[in-house]
């Protein structure tokens, strides 16, 4: 299954500047978990600023999927339904 997975402008440039990319998913059912899999294999240095070395979502990146956070779902296990994108939020904090 191809997902759409879109991009925030301070990560654009690891996409060649797009503000999206479609990834092809093999897994089933297909996961946020097995999205950023594919991820890693066409784009392995975007991956890298969305998980750690073990795998875990970085703590200032949320991720959504279509208007549902994963936080607040199942994580990466949260399933993705064909049809639906994946968005990649960074964090906005400050004082």
């Amino acid at each position: 299954m191809q997902v759409r997975v879109r991009l925030p402008t301070q990560l654009r440039h690891l996409a060649g500047g797009a503000n999206s990319v479609v990834v092809v998913v093999e897994a089933t059912p297909v996961t946020v978990g097995s999205v950023l899999d594919s991820l890693a294999v066409t784009h392995p240095a975007l991956e890298r600023r969305v998980r750690d070395e073990t795998g875990r979502t970085r703590v200032h990146v949320n991720m959504f999927v279509d208007a549902d956070n994963i936080r607040d779902l199942d994580g990466v296990e949260t399933t993705v339904a064909a049809g639906s994108d994946v968005s990649i939020i960074p964090a906005i904090s400050g004082g």
